[in-house]
């Protein structure tokens, strides 16, 4: 099938073959049409299988008639990033370009200014990050009561980085009649929740992802000390012939760190993460796919999309989380037919991830050394079960004279002498204080009195000496007597 048989206008099929493209993708084959028919889908596709193009070309014949008011667009698209959002804009400029629609893209990091003005021209297709859009809706800037046409893409993106609520929010102030294309690479049970919440009677499209990387892609794993990881990272640089790489890691912060020692050690690297500002985004992204910069480190949210041709080497410095997304990232490697190679560095604790990886694709990765660092191997779960069996195991893998120290303290020996048996002990009960009969002894008869004895009293400070007597001025020699007597001083208690 080739794209002339999904009933698209001249115009589009036009910028289609502009683009190079003659044959549409399985995603691509089977949404089309719905799209077209005004249905709403529910799509399960990966980054890469042209779901992008799935939504885009029939939304543009579908706005082609009509115009769009001020501040009220006729169509929203939800992208979890900043990246897929501008890769979606360029998208509809690519395919749309035969016809007179307008577009806004609202991402973070741009000015607000810019954005309002182009709002308050009217777009035809709004692209943006929840966040931004809300931003701007609050301000009174947005009015999405025009909005018929309702884009969620990457939804289990917007899972992971917590946009459900803004989500939910958003589409709760859209209009009940609409249309909905959400798509997702995976459904778990709170998407499908959301799925179920937001389309109605939708059609089903699954487009099974990639199991298996590209043929094209050599692959290797090393697996060494967390200590050793830089150290290993930079001699496999040193040793490949890398033209440009992407390096992964889980957590933006260590994609920070790694950065800074790779410029440190004289490495041409550059980072890209979410935390980043726009505009320096932006331009990290273009001087990399110019080849002004050799390696780029970056977070997998961050590089979601990208699309880099010739890419030489992939360097996975962190074992990815999702078994997916080991696929997804030496994906950006060997394509159009070009070799390719990715190495992934895992720490002995890994075990259980490299295994996931290895059941997906279904083959087991190669593994590698590095000259200069010792290798380890990996460790799974059974490193618990050993825990809970140690002191078996230490039985049976214990010296003859450790076994025999152990046996002697859990058993007495012969010559030992047994331990005397205690009497049994009576219940304790609180005794009560008994009254001494008159008979007692009269020392027992004051105890009993006076528990305590009495605290001496403070002696009573001795009187001042008296002071030679002083003429007082006015009574001459006629002193009286109460003025001739020495102040009486009162002890304290």
């Amino acid at each position: 099938m080739d794209f002339s048989e999904l009933d698209l206008s001249p115009e589009v099929l036009q910028a289609v073959s502009d683009a190079g493209y003659t044959n549409p993708t399985p995603i691509q084959e089977q949404a089309i049409p719905h799209v077209k028919h005004e249905r709403d889908v529910l799509g399960c596709a990966q980054t890469g299988t042209g779901k992008t193009a799935s939504f885009v070309l029939p939304m543009i014949d579908m706005l082609a008639a009509g115009r769009a008011r001020v501040r009220m667009p006729r169509s929203l698209i939800l992208e979890p990033t900043r990246e897929l959002a501008t890769q979606v804009a360029a998208s509809f400029e690519l395919y749309g370009k035969y016809h007179r629609l307008t577009m806004a893209l609202l991402i973070g990091g741009e000015s607000f200014v810019d954005q309002e003005r182009r709002l308050d021209r009217g777009v035809d297709v709004l692209i943006a990050t929840p966040g931004r859009l809300l931003d701007l809706y609050g301000r009174g800037k947005i009015i999405l009561s025009d909005a018929h046409i309702l884009v969620i893409d990457e939804a289990d993106r917007m899972l992971d980085m917590g946009f459900i609520p803004d989500v939910e929010r958003i589409v709760g102030l859209l209009p009940k009649t609409r249309q909905t294309l959400f798509f997702s690479a995976t459904m778990p049970t709170e998407i499908r929740r959301l799925a179920d919440a937001f389309l109605s009677n939708p059609v089903e499209i699954s487009v099974a992802p990639p199991a298996s990387p590209a043929a094209t892609v050599v692959q290797s794993l090393t697996v060494v000390d967390p200590s050793d990881k830089r150290e290993t990272l930079r001699r496999l640089i040193r040793s490949e012939d890398v033209k440009n790489a992407l390096i992964f890691c889980n957590r933006k912060r260590d994609v920070d760190i790694l950065y800074k020692s790779l410029t440190r050690h004289g490495f041409d690297a550059a980072a890209l993460h979410g935390d980043m500002p726009q505009p320096k985004r932006t331009e990290t992204l273009e001087r990399f796919k110019n080849g002004e910069v050799r390696l780029l480190v970056a977070s997998d949210v961050a590089a979601r999309g990208l699309d880099i041709k010739g890419m030489s080497h992939v360097f996975c410095f962190d074992v990815p989380i999702h078994a997916e997304d080991y696929v997804h990232r030496i994906g950006r490697t060997g394509r159009a037919g070009l070799s390719g190679r990715s190495f992934m560095l895992a720490a002995p604790d890994d075990g259980k991830a490299v295994a996931a990886i290895v059941k997906l694709i279904g083959a087991e990765i190669p593994m590698t050394t590095v000259d200069g660092i010792e290798p380890v191997a990996l460790e799974y779960d059974e490193r618990r079960r050993r825990r809970s069996s140690r002191p078996a195991a230490r039985a049976e893998g214990a010296s003859p004279e450790r076994a025999s120290r152990a046996e002697a303290r859990r058993q007495p020996a012969e010559n030992q002498r047994p331990r005397r048996a205690q009497r049994p002990s009576a219940p304790r009960t609180k005794a009560r204080p008994q009254t001494p009969s008159p008979a007692a002894a009269p020392e027992a008869a004051n105890v009993m009195h006076f528990p305590r004895a009495p605290e001496p009293r403070r002696p009573r400070p001795a009187p001042r000496a008296a002071e030679p007597e002083r003429a007082v001025v006015g009574f001459g020699d006629d002193l009286p007597a109460f003025l001739a007597r020495p102040p009486r001083i009162v002890a304290g208690p």
